[in-house]
């Protein structure tokens, strides 16, 4: 059974600004830079543990294309998305969210 994944509401506002931000450099930059975001997201649905784990239980994947990482944490029930951010932000927002 595939785990459900949930996207926290600070992960949602951190992908809204980083797209709002890309939109605004390019037209249609915001809607490219989601893509990457949905393909990640399948990938960890379907391989959790695949990824590298960063503190605790927590893991990142790193976005293709962008310099932006998917936060979360897997459960054998579901996959909490805890944070997207970008590679220059401090590491430690992310844990701040568990």
């Amino acid at each position: 059974m595939t785990p459900r994944l949930i996207v926290r509401s600070d992960a949602e506002a951190d992908l809204i600004i980083a797209s709002d931000w890309y939109e605004t450099r390019s037209p249609g930059l915001g809607t490219e830079f989601l893509r990457p975001v949905d393909v990640c997201f399948a990938l960890i649905r379907r391989h959790p543990s695949a990824f590298q784990q960063s503190e605790g239980m927590g893991r990142r994947a790193r976005l293709r294309r962008f310099p932006f990482s998917v936060y979360y944490v897997p459960t054998t029930a579901e996959i909490a998305v805890l944070a997207v951010l970008h590679a220059r932000r401090d590491p430690r927002e992310w844990q701040r969210r568990l």
